[in-house]
């Protein structure tokens, strides 16, 4: 069987900010391709995932703030267009401009992954990189995601995360 390689990356903001990113090798399915998952229900089940995890932590679930779910599709759809390269590139932009629309933030974060993955298995992914987990179990409130696919079925995910002031 051969491993599929998955990509992810995380950026921590505080008053250090912190960058680590993470190369992780998983088992490439055999089973038949799975019925086309829609980018709404990938988020949505992305977001069922990680509030899972945080009440199994005993920490609050994370609401979805919408206008964060566009920014964060559209640095998926970026990243997949090659318009930016994988990662963070336009973070703070990105951060600012739901501060702007959404009120102040205390603190912000990001997760990014690529791959021929489910929503459980970018989950499972962040959860077993301790940098993804620390934004996961973060002083949260809010949380923004999309996921984007390109022509080759590989998907984009960034998933944003926010703390009001």
């Amino acid at each position: 069987m051969r491993a599929a390689s998955i990509k992810l990356c995380i950026l921590l903001v505080l008053p250090l900010g912190l960058f680590a990113c993470s190369r992780t090798t998983t088992p490439a399915r055999t089973n038949a391709p799975a019925a086309k998952v829609t980018p709404a229900a990938m988020v949505n089940d992305i977001l069922r995932y990680v509030n899972q995890y945080r009440s199994s932590q005993g920490l609050p679930a994370l609401t979805l703030l919408p206008m964060a779910n566009d920014i964060a599709a559209q640095h998926s759809k970026n990243m997949a267009q090659r318009k930016t390269a994988f990662g963070h590139d336009g973070f703070e932009k990105r951060a600012a401009t739901v501060g702007k629309a959404a009120g102040p933030m205390a603190a912000s974060a990001e997760n990014v992954a690529y791959g021929q993955l489910s929503a459980r298995e970018v989950v499972d992914g962040w959860l077993n990189s301790p940098g993804h987990r620390k934004n996961i179990s973060g002083n949260y409130a809010l949380t923004g995601i999309g996921v984007y696919t390109d022509a080759k079925g590989v998907t984009f995910f960034t998933q944003l995360f926010f703390r009001k002031q």
